[in-house]
């Protein structure tokens, strides 16, 4: 895959990825995407907002996440807030960085998904009776 399809598919799911949780969309952060596939890596940095991301070893990024590359290629392509949790939570992503910044993004990630499924719960709930139905 070229360098132009992969940043595009980078800024494609940071696009997706503030999309579902707004909270984050002003975070200024660098963070360096290291994406891992059959022999090769390859290293980005990340700046948000924006994005901005060049095809580099990025010395000053705060957090450093590392993806196969396959997995990265799902994500980006139909991965919601909580397949990225998931793949947190199983291994396959790995993030590292200063404990308040990544306690921070999980924090604002999981009161995201908190109000999206109570949304869906009050969409799902019948209405309650009207009192003159009585």
């Amino acid at each position: 895959m070229a360098t132009a399809d992969t940043k595009a598919m980078i800024e494609r799911a940071i696009a997706n990825f503030q999309k579902e949780v707004p909270g984050l969309e002003r975070l200024k952060l660098v963070v360096e995407l290291e994406l891992r596939g059959r022999g090769d890596i390859q290293l980005f940095r990340v700046e948000v907002p924006g994005p901005k991301i060049t095809k580099d070893i990025a010395s000053d990024a705060k957090v450093r996440l590392s993806i196969p590359r396959s997995h990265f290629n799902e994500l980006a392509e139909s991965g919601g807030i909580r397949h990225w949790r998931e793949a947190f939570e199983s291994g396959h992503v790995r993030a590292s960085g200063p404990p308040e910044i990544l306690k921070l993004i999980q924090s604002v990630v999981l009161r995201q998904e908190e109000r999206t499924r109570t949304r869906k719960l009050r969409a799902k709930a019948p209405a309650a009776p009207s009192a003159r139905a009585r």
